[in-house]
């Protein structure tokens, strides 16, 4: 058979667009010719795969040996081509049955040896073929994230001689059972942090409705702690969004199948760039906001970043994605994180300390609160301080160590909360839209009253408005009252202390 066709996928955003690998054979001087859009990775594929199939054995033909990567429209990136590109090769000369291929889809690297390297991406891929009805041979590092997926047949596979052998039909591989872990990782517990009610009542409420959070207090006062145990109050994933995290982490190539159902908390160093923040590169790869999807994007000492790379935060608050537009590719990831962030009250951090340390000047105060944008400030639902503790607050640790409430005891009324929100607006307080808002958060008279009062004494914006309805509608649920009283639009007022800090 001259003409060979293998199916494979690529990678585009969370995406995999199907990929058709054709192999023709012709007369004329020995070459390999690579045509489609292949990147330089995928270029490099003739000489791995010639390599490849000589110490496996096989014949490499001497003629000339046309590969097309068909859409020719799509980039092609990545070593993933080189296993489909092999069996187009073996399947054009006759040394497996062509048929055989029409099955399955396959992707893996293959060494010089023949034996199969891990690829990045393999829960993406699998997603996309298991909606067409096609089994997926990967290389055995890959498969066992991809075998997540509920419904895919995943066969594991070491080197290019056990594929053969399956396809041939004499030794078949294994069919992956997907293995979920029981029970995640306990993380960090709220019952460590000392002392902090109001923080802690305040971070209930940020869990309970998804919303964004910023702490201001001295250094020592619990913010990181408090920070880090946000995702433990957060209610378990379903599976849709553990596999939507899951599928963010494997374009990485940096997914653990012991994190499936983890939330995600990520902490990058206040030192990073735009790109990674948001995402980027010439092959556009997900950034960290993208990464904590459906978990926790923490940023500590807020002002030490860079203000425009904190202004390309602003979109994906309110949308929930973040589009990304090279020359040459674009590409769209989820980015359906909550927000967390501290700061320090003054660039020496001491402003308000007891011991009263700080020498810092009004205008310095001024300066360094001025480096976090309004815009930015008013998209964050709940601003509080967070105060440094009492000499007496810290002896006596197991007495309050059984007085404080755990992150279990936490987590439940945040679910019954979460459960009130899905079952009226399928979606958490955070994401709502103008009209949601004006249809499931109404204030009674008492409430109305004091939100008009609020709005013209603190010149809020219509954004601020809004937001405090929702944390008022998250607070309520918590309580488990379908009325929004004043009680409720009160603490969340109260929760926009700093929102003329900038």
């Amino acid at each position: 058979m001259a003409v060979a066709v293998v199916h494979s996928r690529a990678l585009s955003g969370v995406d995999a667009p199907r990929v058709t690998v054709e192999v023709h054979l012709a007369g004329g001087l020995p070459a390999v010719h690579l045509v489609g859009l292949p990147e330089t990775e995928v270029r490099e594929a003739r000489d791995r795969v010639r390599a490849a199939l000589q110490n496996a054995q096989f014949e490499f033909p001497a003629r000339r040996i046309t590969v097309n990567l068909a859409p020719a429209d799509l980039p092609k990136e990545s070593g993933r081509f080189d296993l489909p590109i092999a069996l187009g090769i073996l399947a054009a000369t006759g040394q497996i049955p062509a048929p055989a291929l029409a099955p399955y889809e396959f992707a893996g690297e293959l060494a010089l040896t023949g034996e199969l390297r891990a690829i990045r991406g393999a829960l993406a891929m699998v997603l996309s073929a298991r909606r067409d009805g096609r089994a997926f041979v990967l290389p055995a590092a890959s498969a066992a994230e991809a075998a997540l997926v509920r419904g895919a047949i995943v066969h594991p596979a070491g080197s290019l001689l056990e594929v053969c052998a399956h396809l041939t039909g004499r030794t078949l591989l294994p069919c992956l059972a997907p293995h979920l872990p029981s029970d995640p990782v306990a993380g960090p517990d709220l019952v460590d942090v000392r002392g902090q009610a109001r923080a802690k009542r305040a971070l209930e409420v940020a869990a309970a409705g998804s919303h964004s959070i910023l702490m201001i207090g001295p250094p020592g006062t619990g913010k990181s702690m408090l920070a880090q145990r946000l995702p433990g109050l957060l209610p378990p994933l379903a599976e849709d969004e553990a596999l939507e995290s899951a599928a963010l982490q494997s374009l990485t190539g940096r997914f653990c199948p012991d994190d499936w159902g983890r939330r995600a908390f990520r902490a990058p160093h206040h030192t990073a760039s735009a790109v990674a923040l948001v995402g980027g590169g010439s092959d556009p790869r997900p950034g960290e906001i993208s990464l904590a999807h459906h978990g926790v994007l923490f940023l500590d000492e807020l002002p030490e970043w860079d203000r425009r790379v904190l202004e390309v935060l602003r979109e994906p608050l309110e949308s929930g994605r973040i589009h990304i537009s090279r020359a040459a590719r674009q590409a769209t990831f989820p980015a359906r994180f909550q927000f967390v962030a501290a700061m320090n009250p003054c660039p020496c951090g001491y402003l308000g300390h007891a011991s009263g340390r700080c020498r810092c000047t009004p205008d310095q105060v001024a300066r360094y609160r001025a480096r976090i944008s309004g815009p930015l400030l008013d998209r964050i639902d709940l601003q509080i301080e967070v105060p440094s503790l009492a000499a007496d607050a810290l002896p006596g640790r197991r007495r309050a160590a059984v007085s404080a409430e755990t992150s279990d005891v936490v987590r439940g009324r945040v679910a019954a909360a979460r459960a009130r929100q899905h079952s009226r607006q399928t979606k958490a307080n955070a994401w709502l839209d103008v009209k949601e808002i004006e249809q499931w958060c109404v204030p009674n008279a008492d409430a109305d009253a004091l939100l008009k009062s609020a709005f013209a004494r603190l010149a809020l914006s219509a954004r601020a408005y809004h937001r405090i309805l929702k944390v008022a509608r998250t607070i309520a649920d918590l309580a488990d009252s379908e009325a929004l009283a004043a009680t409720h639009v009160a603490e969340a007022i109260g929760y926009r202390r700093f929102d003329r800090i900038a």
